[in-house]
């Protein structure tokens, strides 16, 4: 009896020990895995930077590649002087700002509102809303219709498209499904009205799935591009920074062709403003990209939570 506990016993150390160096194997290749796919995430960013600080003559020739050579900040500086880019950043920064804080609203209280089920034709305006996830009309009967509705060349063609989304209405709505029905229950014993429970109850205790679906719309109004080059033809003044980028990326582009065509016939003018409009489309890159980058850690935390408990069930 004692000989077989032994070997029992010895038996269950052996797979004991065969399990943790399966595990440590398998966290080995785990986190090797997460590692080179981070640093592949991170490369592009890193790979702009750089070009941004090193030396101009360096970028032009392609010498720059894993580390800065020849570090400076000039072209940071230099970018004071691109026209329109002041009044494009303040454009991009309020429609971001008013946009997604619109939208964060509306998007609560109407997924609140979808939960109720003594709300009139809640069912019908429910799947109404989803059937717009499917269905787009294009670009020449948006345009036709912020025409008729005196948007275009408006500011607030970058607001009003944008306060109704269906995907983010459903993630609230979904997220509100999962807190206890008792809060609200007592709540309005205690005679709350629905906005006295949205205000001081729900919408404190959604705040995982807002700051989700806030940095979906923060990050759609930063990067967004074709209403600015749709609805803003006739007015520069509200042209995005997205738009301004493109602008400066399609000057550079023709300048190259033109060099390729008869580089004899360029003065040292023309390759002077080349060679600086490739180096200030990698600054203004950067500089798009760094506001999204600074501000997504400090709502990971949400956002991962908000993602999860908001996902649309079956």
């Amino acid at each position: 009896m004692h000989l077989k506990e032994i070997q029992t016993q010895t038996s269950w150390k052996t797979q004991r020990i065969k399990t943790a160096a399966a595990d440590a194997i398998f966290n080995f290749f785990n986190y090797l895995f997460f590692i080179v796919f981070t640093l592949m995430c991170i490369f592009p960013f890193y790979y702009l930077f750089i070009n941004t600080i090193s030396d101009n003559e360096l970028v032009q020739r392609g010498l720059i590649n894993f580390y800065p050579r020849g570090i400076h900040i000039q072209n940071y500086i230099a970018l004071r002087s691109v026209a329109d880019l002041g009044s494009a950043f303040i454009v991009t920064i309020s429609r971001t700002i008013i946009g997604t804080g619109i939208m964060v609203a509306a998007s609560g209280f109407v997924g609140y509102i979808m939960t109720k089920k003594e709300m009139w034709g809640r069912k019908f305006w429910y799947r109404f809303m989803i059937i717009t996830m499917y269905f787009n009309a294009g670009i020449i009967p948006a345009f036709m219709t912020m025409q008729m509705l005196g948007l275009n060349n408006n500011y607030l063609v970058y607001i009003i498209p944008g306060i109704v989304s269906p995907y983010n209405i459903i993630l609230v709505k979904t997220y509100i499904e999962s807190i206890p029905a008792e809060l609200e229950e007592s709540a309005a014993v205690d005679g709350a009205s629905y906005w006295i429970i949205f205000t001081r109850i729900i919408w404190p205790l959604s705040k995982p799935i807002l700051a989700t679906i806030a940095i979906f719309g923060a990050v759609g109004h930063w990067n967004s591009l074709q209403d600015s080059l749709i609805f803003m033809q006739a007015q520069p003044k509200f042209f995005t920074l997205q738009h301004v980028l493109w602008n400066y990326l399609n000057r550079t582009t023709n300048l190259g062709s033109l060099m390729s065509a008869g580089g004899g016939q360029l003065t040292e003018a023309m390759r002077a403003s080349l060679f600086n409009q490739k180096v200030i489309k990698y600054t203004i890159s950067m500089v798009t990209a760094i506001p999204i980058l600074v501000v997504y850690p400090f709502m990971q935390k949400y956002f991962q939570k908000g993602i999860m408990l908001g996902a649309v069930k079956g």
